[in-house]
């Protein structure tokens, strides 16, 4: 074979093998996307019913909420103790609508992020009117060593009524 006809041919293999990578690429992001999907509706449903338990088994061991107004919480353990704190304060209390639209996911192997909308309506107790709450929110999410999606930061503020 002379040398230009290798060229060509090397040239050409080249180009399959970088093809074949892209289209590989873009089936895990797309996979990757389908399980953060996936993740976001347990979030949402699992804040519908008001499952604390749920939810904070959705985060890291390690992982960090920014929450407005408050130092960092680094951990789960800590995470875990604010927020049932603030269930405590709040007997009777019941999330009557939770909506979460998120946006912008990206995937990019093990790590993930996007950034949500949110409007909750909160019942509380003795017939007094709903609290609605308007919010925004962004998550990077990580995937764990058994494959499981958890949140790694959160960071969260109010938001104006659309």
């Amino acid at each position: 074979m002379d040398f230009t006809r290798r060229i060509v041919l090397g040239a050409c293999l080249l180009a399959l093998l970088m093809a074949a990578v892209g289209v590989k690429g873009r089936t895990t992001e797309e996979s990757g996307r389908k399980e953060i999907e996936a993740f976001n509706k347990r979030y949402v449903e699992l804040h519908r019913k008001m499952d604390t338990p749920g939810i904070l088994a959705l985060w890291a061991e390690d992982g960090v909420d920014l929450m407005p107004g408050n130092v960092p919480m680094i951990g789960r353990k800590n995470i875990s103790a604010w927020v049932e704190d603030i269930v405590a304060k709040m007997p009777g209390y019941k999330v009557t609508m939770q909506e979460m639209e998120f946006h912008d996911i990206h995937v990019c192997g093990e790590w993930a992020w996007e950034w949500a909308t949110e409007h909750q309506e909160v019942q509380p107790p003795e017939g007094k009117a709903p609290i609605n709450s308007y919010g925004k929110m962004a998550l990077v999410l990580h995937r764990e060593a058994n494959g499981e999606w958890k949140v790694q930061q959160e960071m969260w503020n109010a938001a104006p009524k659309p």
